[in-house]
């Protein structure tokens, strides 16, 4: 079967940048019952009714002649789905919704990084604390030139993650460019227990006694509000927290809203509007763990759920945001089982923050922009988060001052107080 199958680049980490909501499975008994399964999906639960602008019925009947075999039904299906020209509805064979599956669960094989494609390039989002990757010594911006001695380029994020996952003690080969410099990795995969929080200050900061750190890496597993919960209880002597949710791609809405309770004691959380702009609104259920002051580091790899978390927060005036404008991924996708053990996630929804904004494309702004230069990161100072210590320590002066511990309200805390020297 020829069909031509359209490609997009698009900034995408393994996890490429999902929110994600669960679904039931739909069934079907043939592959082209499979492809009119998945165009019944989209024709009723994508977010645009007007599918990019195209008449989606169309498609129905496109390849009834040509697809025989699940192999057609996945090219075609691909197909129709770029005519969307959304990356993240998308189509996973067997094999790849059952990685993600593993990744909800919280458990993979590999060797722990996040990529993503830059300037057309195959690059290292982040490497995940203490997995192969990390270990090796792979770093943030690491453009990946090679896999077992084969040229990335023009390679799609799917194949890219192909490659470098496999069997537990198995070896891959990556030739990486840093600057300059070009490196071979040898690297033996294992099993990757994804983490979602960690609680260990960087390398090389200088954090006080009483400031707690909570890294936040990803919102994709079950367990990760239970780990942001322990986190905060492990920390509770400290006067005040740094959340960081820099290069954190997203993961579940329920994580984000959960977390988000967590620090807000009223007010709204977060909006979802659907294709016929139906609104429901989430609202702090009074289950707040912590009125210490908080701040929190974003850059341009937090995205999705990391910015619904980080949106709460600001349009409530309960934390100072420290960094970069965040990725802007707005969008809500639903995770949908078909026949055989494939998938289709489906962009069902666009959310908006507390206070009605659409961040689509457009990100946080943070309350105070810091960016981290390349001779900072050659130095291996982190800018951003000595930025967020101070700011987090005149926090901490200033709330000290006030009798019970009252809520901290960005509205409230005079500028100077918050980020002079």
């Amino acid at each position: 079967m020829k069909i031509k199958k359209i490609t997009k680049a698009a900034l995408v980490s393994i996890f490429t940048f999902a929110l994600l909501v669960c679904s039931q499975a739909v069934f079907a008994a043939s592959p082209q019952d499979l492809y009119d399964q998945v165009w019944k999906l989209i024709n009723s639960k994508y977010v645009d009714v007007n599918q990019n602008g195209q008449n989606w019925h169309k498609w129905r009947h496109k390849y009834d002649s040509v697809i025989r075999t699940k192999e057609d039904a996945y090219v075609a299906i691909e197909t129709m789905l770029s005519s969307l020209d959304d990356p993240y509805t998308r189509f996973l064979d067997p094999d790849k919704f059952a990685d993600e599956k593993r990744s909800i669960s919280g458990t993979l094989y590999g060797i722990g990084i996040q990529i993503g494609i830059r300037e057309d390039k195959l690059t290292v989002i982040a490497p995940i604390e203490d997995t192969p990757a990390d270990r090796a010594g792979l770093q943030t911006n690491d453009e990946i030139l090679e896999i077992e001695g084969k040229s990335t380029k023009g390679i799609s994020i799917k194949n890219a993650a192909d490659q470098i996952r496999g069997p537990k003690g198995t070896v891959v080969n990556l030739l990486i460019k840093r600057g300059d410099e070009e490196i071979t990795y040898k690297i033996i995969r294992d099993k990757i227990d994804i983490k979602a929080v960690s609680t260990k200050n960087p390398k090389n900061s200088k954090l006080d006694g009483n400031v707690g750190y909570i890294r936040l890496n990803s919102f994709l597993s079950h367990s990760t509000s239970k780990e942001v919960q322990d986190a905060i209880k492990q920390l509770d002597k400290k006067d005040g927290y740094i959340l960081d949710l820099r290069s954190n791609p997203g993961g579940l809405l329920t994580n984000a809203i959960y977390i988000s309770d967590m620090f807000i004691d009223s007010g709204y959380i977060v909006s979802t509007v659907d294709r016929d702009g139906y609104r429901e609104t989430q609202r702090a259920s009074r289950a707040q763990l912590t009125r210490k002051p908080l701040v929190v580091l974003i850059n341009e790899g937090s995205a999705s759920a990391s910015e619904i978390l980080s949106g709460a927060l600001k349009d409530n005036g309960r934390a100072i945001l420290v960094g970069t404008k965040s990725f802007g991924k707005g969008l809500v996708q639903e995770i949908n089982k078909l026949p055989d053990g494939a998938g289709i996630n489906i962009t069902t929804q666009k959310y908006l923050t507390p206070n009605g904004i659409d961040i689509n494309k457009v990100g946080i702004i943070p309350d105070i922009e810091v960016k981290n230069s390349k001779e900072d990161i050659e130095k291996k100072y982190d800018r951003q988060l000595a930025k967020a210590h101070q700011v987090l320590k005149n926090l901490i002066v200033y709330n000290k001052r006030k009798k019970n511990e009252p809520k901290v309200i960005n509205s409230q805390l005079p500028l100077r107080i918050i980020i002079q020297n």
